[in-house]
């Protein structure tokens, strides 16, 4: 393509306008301000894919009721995966305080707000791997705070719609931890996007990108479509950066990279059953986290989650299972067809053979009828009726495919891939996803731009004080920050004016 073609230049161009996309372009906005960015996004709305209130969990995982965090470890639990997703959620939470402080972001009781989260078990092994799992935590400054309880009287006070109709002859188990909260990922997005084109960056929505190709500057040349009015353009940038979601693995095979070789994408749809009864709703305030099923992936656990979207509470429970070759809810039912490729078709058959017990609980998933779900649910709601419930699907999720000696395995997380140059990078996977989504963009900056990255360093430790530091061996430190995000993301309930960062760094120092 030559270069009478490209009728624009830029800096950046983010690919995608979802969570990860607006994380990293604010970013860059604060410690590049000179660099010029464009975002390109093929739906008519920031964060209308996965990153949409009710596309996604809204947690803000930080492993306080996740169990699949926590696995039995010989005659203990493990614990390492709960530290490591605290830690990461810690780090998001500090740049949104950072963010609120500098004016990036507005109101943040649009995007965050305190919610209990919670863990729930029942039955006597159960209750003794809880009370395991509390023991393991309870003492770690980063779970400090975390109750536990077998105790119907404790259970009927703080979760009474899940205690009415319950048979409590049965033990039951609750890890209850106050400082949790509910993160619309939604709002987030908008506020954080709406600071990137405010500050100078270009937004474009229903515009597809559909190719990318490396110059011989090192430079790409991107391919993007308006699909309102059919008109094709072609954008010269420095850097790409694919935040697609499910849509990135196409974009990264296209590209041409030898890193994205042998990745695919197992996708997975989800469904939730959302309560349409106000007076349910007024009676759960929590996330409650259960125990997957026996042979049930880590992405299936069941909770009852409150969700607070637009100022109006909600509530949601699943998630159910369901299939679809799409890799997109808006996609395509030839997304994942057209991902297999000579170099990952070994990876995906190797986790087609490796896999057979997620298969099997797919199709059981899919085979439920509407009385099973309710059925399902009464785990949790002892008196769910149906009527009080409404089954709505969210987002897709994509599962990693990597390859692995001659085949492949399935993982359940994020990974980055980037180009050894570092001028093109993407973001496959699904959970933790958004809540982790500060520290996987500081990964694609330290990555991707290593010798910026160190003049930009002073900048972050700004945005992020904890930043290298481990909060788990730095109690004070966490401490600090701690409060101090609490404050700014008016988390504690205070109205007087917060601590800034500088102020966090300049103790932490002395």
């Amino acid at each position: 393509m030559s270069d009478q073609n490209v009728v624009a230049k830029t800096d950046v161009v983010l690919v995608g306008a979802g969570i990860m996309s607006a994380t990293l372009g604010a970013i860059l906005r604060q410690v590049q301000p000179d660099w010029s960015i464009t975002a390109f996004e093929r739906l008519d709305a920031a964060a209308a894919e996965s990153s949409d209130p009710w596309n996604n969990a809204g947690t803000g995982h930080s492993a306080l009721c996740e169990l699949n965090y926590t696995p039995v470890k010989g005659n203990g639990v493990d614990i390492s995966k709960a530290i490591t997703v605290n830690e990461q959620f810690q780090v998001s939470r500090q740049f949104w305080a950072y963010a609120v402080d500098n004016g990036i972001l507005t109101d943040p009781k649009e995007f965050i707000n305190p919610i209990p989260h919670v863990s729930f078990v029942h039955g006597a092994d159960n209750v003794k791997y809880l009370r395991a799992r509390y023991d393991a935590l309870a003492d770690h400054p980063l779970f400090a705070g975390m109750e536990y309880s077998e105790s119907e009287e404790f259970f009927s006070e703080r979760l009474p719609l899940m205690a009415k109709g319950r048979d409590f002859s049965e033990p039951v188990g609750l890890n209850w931890t106050e400082s949790g909260t509910d993160v619309d990922f939604g709002a987030l997005t908008k506020q954080l996007l709406g600071y990137v084109g405010a500050s100078g960056g270009q937004v474009f929505f229903g515009h597809e990108v559909r190719n990318l190709t490396k110059q011989a500057d090192g430079s790409w040349l991107v391919k993007v479509r308006n699909l309102r009015t059919g008109a094709k353009k072609t954008v010269n940038a420095k850097f790409v950066f694919i935040g697609a979601g499910g849509g990135a693995l196409h974009l990264l095979q296209k590209s041409g990279i030898k890193e994205a070789k042998g990745f695919g994408g197992f996708p997975v749809s989800g469904q939730f059953l959302r309560c349409t009864n106000p007076e349910l709703i007024a009676q759960h305030r929590a996330k409650v986290y259960g125990k997957a099923a026996v042979g049930a992936p880590p992405m299936s656990v069941p909770h009852l989650d409150t969700r607070i979207i637009g100022g109006q509470e909600g509530l949601l429970f699943g998630p159910y299972a369901g299939w679809s070759p799409k890799f997109l809810k808006n996609g395509k039912v030839t997304d994942l067809p057209g991902s297999v490729k000579p170099n990952n078709l070994t990876s995906m058959l190797g986790v087609g053979i490796t896999e057979l017990g997620l298969t099997k609980y797919l199709i059981g998933e899919l085979m439920q009828t509407p009385f099973d779900r309710i059925q399902t649910l009464r785990e949790f709601v002892p008196r769910a009726t149906g009527g009080d419930w409404e089954l709505i699907t969210a987002g897709q999720r994509v599962q990693v495919i990597r390859r692995k000696g001659a085949g492949g395995v399935l993982e359940f997380g994020t990974a980055v891939v980037n180009a050894a140059d570092g001028t093109v990078a993407g973001l496959l996977g699904a959970s933790p996803g958004a809540s982790t989504a500060v520290p996987a963009m500081l990964d694609v900056l330290q990555r991707c731009f290593p010798r910026e990255f160190e003049t930009w360093k002073p900048k972050l430790e700004q945005m992020v004080p904890s930043l290298g530091v481990q909060l788990s061996d730095n109690p004070d430190l966490f401490q600090q920050v701690w409060d101090w995000s609490n404050r700014s993301l008016l988390l504690d309930g205070a109205d007087a004016t917060p601590p800034t960062a500088e102020r966090v760094v300049e103790s932490a120092s002395a």
